[in-house]
């Protein structure tokens, strides 16, 4: 018993999670399951209005706050500086970020614009791979990171629209970067939460009856909670998930299987 939960403690590990928007974010309940379990973190949110309201919640967990909007040059730069300085080492990263421009969000995927599909790829998918380019120096032989996906990216599920081949490509990204980062010993995972009520799911067309469906369908007949996720991240970057890359893994009530 004592060898298995020190195999799911973070203490003495160091990690970077990005996307904080509030309380209700997927990052911010990742970032309390790892405090929880030890972890030292750097968090980091999109603008300094954001910052406003989640640096309260930097501040209960004793993390630095940074503001980091990944489509400005370098922000992703100094982001990472900021947080390796004096040499410290990264253990993890998790990245929670997502966007796409509502008029593109709303419309057929066919209707979509090259700018809004460019800029939703930018922001929701290569973010990832410049982040993990940028912290590959500073990894610890054995860090993780982790990405953000929804079950979107594998079937056509109304009014997802656009961010449903992001997501796609978020998936097959994790899988590229697994195979290319795994020989250094660097693992890489995305997590697919059910849908929960976050900021940037209420952009999402009939975001309720999304939810209604998951609740109704679901094998656990209700929706995840924010700890939830949490609690999934937290054993992916911990040295119980040694064995495991490139994979995606849902934590969404068993959803996914009966949809």
């Amino acid at each position: 018993m004592h060898q298995q939960s020190a195999l799911t403690s973070l203490q003495g590990k160091r990690g970077l999670i990005i996307g904080l928007a509030n309380e209700h974010s997927i990052a911010w309940g990742c970032a309390k399951v790892a405090h929880a379990l030890g972890a030292q973190l750097v968090l980091s949110c999109v603008n300094e209005k954001a910052a406003q309201f989640v640096a309260p919640l930097a501040q209960q967990l004793e993390a630095p706050l940074i503001v980091c909007n990944v489509e400005q040059d370098d922000a992703l730069a100094n982001l990472v500086q900021q947080a390796t300085a004096d040499g410290q080492r990264i253990d993890f990263v998790i990245h929670s970020i997502a966007w796409a421009p509502l008029d593109d969000l709303h419309g057929r995927v066919i209707d979509s614009s090259a700018t809004g599909f460019c800029r939703a790829m930018d922001i929701s998918c290569h973010s990832f791979a410049r982040l993990a380019k940028l912290c590959e120096p500073h990894l610890s032989p054995s860090a993780s990171l982790i990405t953000m996906t929804y079950l979107g990216a594998a079937e056509a599920v109304d009014h997802y629209g656009l961010m449903g081949p992001v997501k796609a490509a978020l998936e097959s990204l994790v899988r590229y970067l697994a195979s290319e980062m795994g020989p250094a010993g660097t693992r890489v995972h995305a997590v697919s939460p059910g849908p929960v009520p976050t900021r940037a799911a209420s952009g999402l067309q009939d975001f309720d009856g999304l939810m209604d469906k998951a609740r109704q369908r679901a094998p656990l007949r209700r929706l995840v909670s924010l700890d939830e996720i949490g609690q999934l991240a937290a054993f992916l970057v911990s040295d119980a998930a040694s064995g495991m890359t490139g994979q995606t893994l849902y934590v969404d009530g068993g959803y996914h299987i009966v949809n």
